[in-house]
């Protein structure tokens, strides 16, 4: 069954894979990106990403996977989110929810991308 909330998205950083997969690990940025969610890792993929079960008000699945390109990394970011407890949510507020899910993941992973491609110059 397709997850309520499903978001696909990606972001270009020039940078080695190494020093994204190396932010992309570090447990400080995860409330960062996803305040809402509880994270915990279920696939540890070294330079490809991770991949996590959420829980807190959406349950499902949260993925980075990043894909060496040229100079730098394509950050390939993935939600997979259902309301907890099965909670049945309008078409209305799934949109929403989904729309602001996709803004936030630009607005921190643009960020990322300023910060990681500063430390590059």
């Amino acid at each position: 069954m397709e997850p309520r909330i499903h978001l696909i998205d990606e972001t270009w950083i020039a940078c080695p894979a190494d020093i994204v997969s190396a932010a992309v690990a570090d447990r400080r940025n995860w409330q960062r990106w996803w305040p809402t969610l509880r994270l915990s890792v279920t696939r540890d993929r070294g330079l490809k990403g991770i991949q996590w079960a959420a829980s807190g008000e959406l349950t499902g699945t949260v993925e980075i996977w990043l894909e060496p390109l040229r100079s730098g990394v394509v950050l390939h970011h993935f939600l997979r989110l259902d309301p907890a407890g099965g909670a049945d949510l309008s078409r209305r507020r799934t949109s929403r929810i989904q729309q602001e899910l996709a803004w936030h993941a630009k607005r921190v992973f643009w960020q990322l991308k300023d910060d990681l491609e500063s430390c590059r110059a």
